[in-house]
Parts: structure tokens; sequence; C-alpha cells
């Protein structure tokens, strides 16, 4: 008997270094948290999840804007492990689903990692093509107009869960969004 290989969405959301008077360059800005789930492709069930904050070394004081944004504390990310090895427990952890495609909310995501990664000299972590849900979400309702994930959360009805702005969180959000937009096209 053959076994079938399950298929996954990896849905990621990076919460980042920030301010809000340019005090960070937008090319020094660090990844501080990678959220992540594993969407089932099959079940459209999370299987897995995976959720580290990083302790940032270009600018490792966190800027009130940045604190207010993502509810990150200075602690959270002081105690954290540093990029390297983040990277590599969750390459390892990525490794674990066979056939996933990289997913996030717009294009960010995947230019932070390679923004990072190229910081760290450690090989971008994903051979998947990237899948930009926010542009298949425009799709998906006929318009244009590109939306926050929250707004995209509201238009759909579905109940913002956790706090915005924090990486497991999104991506669990994400997921919802994913989820509803694939099987409504399913049955169209």
């Amino acid at each position: 008997m053959e076994t079938k290989i399950a298929h996954y969405y990896l849905i990621v959301d990076l919460e980042a270094t920030c301010c809000d008077n340019k005090t960070i360059p937008r090319h020094e800005m660090e990844i501080i948290e990678i959220g992540a789930v594993m969407l089932n492709r099959t079940t459209w069930v999370i299987d897995s999840e995976f959720q580290q904050f990083i302790q940032p070394v270009r600018h490792p004081q966190l800027t009130g804007f940045c604190t207010e944004l993502t509810s990150i504390r200075q602690q959270d990310v002081d105690k954290a492990p540093k990029f390297l090895e983040v990277i590599s427990r969750f390459k390892e952890w990525i490794d674990l689903f066979p056939n996933y495609i990289f997913c996030s909310w717009g294009n960010y995501d995947k230019k932070q990692f390679i923004q990072d990664c190229a910081f760290h000299n450690f090989p971008y972590p994903f051979t998947s093509k990237h899948i930009n849900i926010k542009e298949e979400f425009s799709e998906y309702l006929g318009v244009s107009k590109k939306f926050g994930m929250a707004q995209a959360l509201d238009q759909l009805g579905i109940e913002l869960k956790g706090t915005h702005h924090r990486g497991i969180d999104d991506a669990r959000n994400i997921a919802s969004i994913y989820r509803q937009i694939k099987n409504k096209n399913q049955t169209k």
C-alpha cells in the first residue's frame, strides 16, 4: 500500500525591528519573531506551528513604536537566541514537512528573510516558490485594492484571533483566510 505524501502551505509571518521616525533604515531592520504554521493542503488543518523570538544585533534596543505595534517586549528579545540559531532550528522544522509551498501576506516576509540571511551569511531556507496571499485575496475578491490582514479577515467575517502584529497569531489568522478562500474557490 502506497503512503500518500502530505502537502503543506507553510504560512509565515515575521515581526522585525521598526520605528516611526526613520532611525532604523529599512535595510537594517531585523527579524525579532518568526511565526509559522504548516497548513495541510488536504485536511485544511494546521498540523504544526513554529514560534521563536530572535535577539537583534544591529539595533538591540527595541523602539517604543516597535513594542507598541507588536507587543514584543525588550525582555522577550534579550533572552532570545540570535538569528543563526533560530534560523537553523526553523530550517530543521521546515524540513520535517514534504512538499511545502512558502506563503505570506505580501512580499515583505520573503524580502526580510533574504535580507537577514544575507547579513548573517546563511543560505535562504526555502526551496519552494512563494505565494503572496495578499495578492491572491485581491484576485479572489476580483478587485485591485490590496487589503491588510485584519481588513481581509473583516471582509470574510472571520474574527481576528490573538494579537495583531504578533508573528504566530498573524500566521494562524492568515491560515484562516487562506483556508476560506481556497475552499470557496474549489466549490465555485
